[in-house]
């Protein structure tokens, strides 16, 4: 006397149909995680801006003086 449901599935039957479900499932999450963080938005002239701006606050904030921004920031755009 075997484990049945309705329709004569067996346990294991049902257990490996939930399975291939819960991978099914996964594989979309994972797929929709991915596209997510490749698409961010980003462009690499953005990525070479921030450190532009991170220059620019901290020449203002005095951390460092004007030849020091400059010569960085000559290093920066080439």
């Amino acid at each position: 006397m075997g484990w049945h449901w309705g329709d004569g599935a067996t346990w294991w039957g049902m257990g490996i149909g939930m399975l291939v479900w819960i991978i099914l499932l996964a594989a979309v999450i994972g797929l929709v995680v991915w596209l997510v963080n490749r698409s961010d938005g980003r462009r690499p002239t953005e990525r070479g801006s921030s450190a532009e701006e991170i220059l620019r606050q901290r020449f203002a904030s005095g951390e460092i003086d004007a030849e020091e921004y400059e010569k960085r920031l000559s290093v920066l755009r080439r």
